[in-house]
């Protein structure tokens, strides 16, 4: 309990007060939330141990609804984490029905504080025992990474090797390929694997929020900065902390991440003090190596300390033998999502599946078999009911520029017309695409008159 981080949802302000108050010396960390609406929100940003929900949200309706659908919600999206339901109806029916929901416990309001603090030390008790009797591993058969190719068994011969050391990986593959499931495998598979878990877009970060994000922020540092907030950093401490799409971010973000890795320690948003963090790092991006090791685009020092090691997540064209056993993986997901009882796929879809080249990779047949599952009134999914993304066919790698003469200066002027035509006139992505920085790409623009 004392290394516990435990979220309070109730939408009375003086019971989150006062709660906070009780559990502030009890336990690691005390978050609290009057709206359950952010409450999936603040559980994909924190590592939280235990849930506190109230049943009744709307003061007109105290029906405990409103918090078994939050718990549901929950048990979902974050299984391992334990519920304790808050009722001022103390129904043993409703008990009952959120127990069999998966909720860990429940507490009648108003409580007498010691009942809280049992209870709550009670569900942590009983689920150490629980490992003890039943340890924690991971079944790789069953770590969500489909598929029996030759490509697929190189991947997870490397998995292997690499997962138990503390050496930092670059995950590579195009979008869609699922490069978040490797890093998940890979923290299961780890020596971390029952400590935190941190996932971070950095590529959707603005420059502002970049570094209070990562860093955290102290009070005061700035307008809405009302409390002290730890960074991810801090929340992976111990853990692993998963960079995704780091070949997004900008040059001035990249010396700032540099530095903490160089130091391993983290000075927040208005202090002076730096903060050790133990964090094992994986990152992720569609960038390919070679792109980014153009220093004009990512630091090569950034480079050396991201990727002791890298692994190349392959293309979904590349093992078309697992297309036939993801289509099954799918179809059984969105058939129980969709309460539909279709019972797999004809020869002619299949083979329209792997004749497809899916430039959306795994998420593309993902979208493919859920709009196929709805759409299908049959007993089996048929070819006509497999329809591709359109918006994965507008975004077609174009057709290679062809050459009439192999002069290099022509070749070099027809490649930035076509680009620019290309990007509609857009410098940025046009340079981009050539390799090349925008400053270059105008001097050329200026020397071939275009």
């Amino acid at each position: 309990m004392k290394k516990a981080t435990i979220l309070v949802v109730d939408d009375d302000q003086d019971l989150l007060t006062a709660t906070r108050i009780l559990l502030r010396p009890n336990v690691k960390e005390v978050l609290v939330e009057h709206n359950p609406e952010r409450l999936i929100h603040i559980l994909e940003r924190n590592k939280v141990d235990m849930v506190l929900l109230d049943m009744n949200f709307k003061s007109a309706i105290n029906t405990g609804n409103e918090g078994l659908f939050w718990l549901a919600k929950i048990k979902s999206q974050f299984p391992h984490i334990h519920v304790l339901m808050i009722t001022a109806y103390g129904a043993v029916d409703l008990a009952v029905k959120s127990l069999k929901q998966g909720a860990a416990d429940f507490i009648v309001k108003p409580w007498q504080n010691e009942q809280l603090l049992n209870t709550i030390n009670h569900v942590f008790e009983e689920n150490q025992q629980v490992q003890k009797v039943h340890p924690v591993f991971v079944n790789k058969e069953f770590d969500g990474i489909i598929g029996k190719s030759a490509i697929m068994e190189d991947l997870r011969y490397k998995m292997d090797k690499v997962a138990p050391t503390e050496a930092n990986i670059l995950i590579l593959g195009e979008n869609g390929t699922g490069k978040d499931l490797i890093a998940s495998a890979l923290h299961q598979r780890s020596l971390r694997s029952k400590n935190a878990y941190i996932k971070v877009d950095v590529g959707a970060l603005t420059e502002t929020l970049f570094e209070s994000e990562l860093f955290g922020y102290k009070k005061g540092a700035f307008t809405d900065a009302r409390e002290d907030r730890k960074g991810r950093f801090e929340h992976a401490d111990g853990g692993t902390l998963f960079l995704d799409e780091i070949g997004n971010i900008a040059l001035p973000q990249q010396a700032k991440l540099l530095s903490v890795l160089q130091n391993r320690a983290v000075v927040p948003l208005g202090s002076s003090h730096p903060i050790p963090v133990d964090i094992r790092l994986l990152s992720a991006t569609n960038v390919p190596l070679k792109t980014l090791a153009d220093e004009s685009r990512f630091r090569k020092d950034l480079i050396y300390r991201i990727n002791t090691l890298e692994i190349q997540v392959p293309a979904l064209r590349e093992r078309v033998e697992d297309i036939p056993l993801l289509a099954q993986h799918f179809l059984a997901f969105y058939n129980k999502k969709y309460h539909k009882h279709i019972e797999g796929l004809e020869q002619d879809a299949v083979q329209k599946l792997k004749q497809y080249h899916f430039p959306g990779n795994v998420r593309e047949l993902q979208y493919s078999i859920e709009r196929a599952v709805i759409m299908s009134d049959g007993t089996s999914i048929r070819a006509e009911d497999i329809l591709f993304s359109p918006i994965e066919q507008q975004l077609e790698q174009p057709k290679p520029v062809e050459f009439a003469s192999h002069n290099l200066e022509e070749m070099e002027r027809k490649a930035i017309k076509s680009a620019i035509e290309r990007y509609n006139g857009n410098i940025s992505k046009a340079a981009k695409e050539l390799g090349l920085t925008r400053a270059a790409l105008y001097r050329r623009l200026e020397k071939y008159n275009i």
